[in-house]
């Protein structure tokens, strides 16, 4: 997990230092800058990375260069490549300089081109150079971050807004699940999307067959994430879906350390507290006081990039909960995503359609990139920290979109039970009031809604943004207004804020 850059085109010597310094907290153990040799590409050429090394700390620093091209093919990348190993066989691993994920990336592009994104299984975001020719990409559901900025025949990208705010031309997000391929300064962009995520398909609606199918694809993808050369351990929220990854990664590594945050006396710690004595991790709690959350909203605005009510308010626990395990490891395993897979979320039971259900369900799987997916990444990597979802595998969606609506949300003796069958998929892994516990989203269960109410001034001015949109609420321009004090308004930063209730489906 890392920070990049690039720059194509900008004379600006010390500019490429500066963006990466912006990037200095996703990447606390290394920095590197390649430039393209003169004659290479038609203009100035540069590739910055900030290391937060996870797999062959003592190597496997960026950008990788191929040295046998005198310097003209290179890589940032930036996130966890779980199929490394099976890369490394089958470009042959004498062929390798080091053994860090990164470099199966970098062998995927040399000789598959474009199509090497094709090959890879895991969570990242790139850009690779060849000469005058350059390849960018990201991940299926944009786990990783990845912006870019086009000004005529320039171009450059960035993991966070905040190191292109003084790039010319318009930032954008690059697009989760598309690959880019372009002529150094020809000003062209061609993207290509990779991954699509499956429409509803062959549905079983048999319960027995689908437990089975959830189970065993979740551990799969449990195991795939329990690599690491680095201490690991789990966010532990006493909620059903952290809990379930915790069950399951134990059986990895017995030794687990966990981790909870939360007001005195909220219901997240208790049931952390339960699920942790009856797995026998090393749970570690952190109690949020109000003094605490009214020092760290600034920062936390700061490194969200976002104003989103909602997004700020889950943010706020992630921050504390992210600052509490970087004592202890530098990976953890998280359990993001299980909601938008299975229905979990409160006003998923107002649908009564089938159909309906099923898109909603895809349209908030492909909302998360700039929404929940944003708050992982950027609470954790705010503290050098790295974070797995292993709900969100593409064999986990796969399997998703397999089961019936039915199993999913059912009615059971006149209430509808959210997430069903993931519940008896996991039912002997935990404690039964831990399996059957009512979902409440972190920031309720964790107690810092109500103290954010608390908190937040009851009267601010929903003053018109930026980027032309008005704030849905007094405690949503607040934030508003600290986000555009700590970025001096810039429009840029408004625009790209995406809000969780846009766009659900009727």
């Amino acid at each position: 997990m890392c920070g990049i850059v690039g720059l194509f085109g900008d004379t600006q010597e010390n500019l490429i230092d500066a963006m990466l310094e912006r990037l200095a907290h996703r990447g606390p153990d290394g920095e590197g800058v390649h430039r393209l040799p003169a004659g290479a590409t038609p203009m100035p050429s540069r590739i910055g990375h900030r290391r937060l090394a996870i797999i062959d700390p003592d190597e496997g620093h960026q950008p990788l260069v191929d040295r046998a091209s005198e310097g003209r093919r290179a890589i940032a990348a930036n996130g966890m490549l779980y199929n490394y190993k099976q890369l490394r066989e089958h470009y042959g691993a004498s062929n390798f300089d080091t053994k860090c994920d990164a470099e199966s990336i970098f062998k995927a592009c040399q000789h598959e081109g474009a199509g090497g994104v094709d090959m890879l299984d895991g969570m990242f975001a790139y850009v690779y150079v060849d000469g005058d020719q350059l390849i960018a990409a990201r991940d299926p559901l944009g786990i990783k971050p990845l912006y870019y900025a086009k000004d005529g025949d320039r171009l450059q990208f960035a993991s966070e807004i905040k190191a292109l705010l003084d790039a010319p031309g318009k930032v954008e997000e690059f697009p989760a699940g598309h690959v880019m391929t372009t002529t150094i300064g020809s000003g062209d962009l061609n993207f290509r999307q990779y991954y699509h995520v499956p429409p509803p398909h062959e549905q079983i609606e048999d319960a027995v067959e689908a437990a089975k199918l959830v189970r065993e694809t979740l551990e799969a993808a449990i195991e795939k994430r329990m690599q690491t050369d680095v201490p690991l351990g789990c966010f532990l929220s006493g909620g059903l879906d952290s809990s379930v990854i915790t069950a399951m990664a134990v059986r990895h590594q017995p030794d687990m350390h966990t981790f909870a945050v939360g007001v005195e006396g909220s219901g997240d710690l208790k049931a952390a507290r339960l699920v942790a004595d009856y797995l026998g991790t090393q749970h570690h709690e952190l109690l949020i006081t109000p003094e605490a959350v009214r020092e760290a909203l600034p920062e936390i605005l700061y490194y969200l990039e976002s104003y989103d009510r909602d997004l700020v308010r889950s943010s706020v626990p992630c921050w504390f909960v992210s600052k509490l395990a970087t004592e202890h490891v530098k990976v953890v395993l998280t359990g993001e995503g299980a909601d938008e897979l299975f229905a979990g979320y409160t006003f998923h039971k107002d649908y009564r359609d089938d159909g309906q259900l099923d898109a909603e369900l895809r349209r908030g799987l492909l909302s998360m990139h700039n929404i929940n997916l944003q708050r992982v990444d950027r609470m954790t990597m705010a503290h050098g920290l790295e974070a797995r979802v292993a709900f969100l595998d593409p064999a986990m969606i796969e399997a998703s979109m397999r089961i019936a609506p039915a199993l999913k949300l059912p009615t059971i003796e006149g209430v509808s039970v959210e997430k069903w069958i993931l519940r008896k998929a996991v039912e002997d892994l935990l404690p039964r009031e831990i399996v059957w516990r009512d979902k409440l989203q972190f920031d309720e269960g964790s107690g810092l809604s109500d103290l954010l109410q608390e908190i937040v001034p009851d009267r601010t001015n929903r003053f018109e943004l930026p980027d032309g949109r008005h704030p849905r609420s007094d405690e949503e321009a607040w934030y508003a207004r600290t986000l555009g004090d700590r970025y001096a308004d810039d429009p840029t930063i408004f625009a790209l804020t995406a809000r969780w209730e846009d766009n659900r489906v009727a």
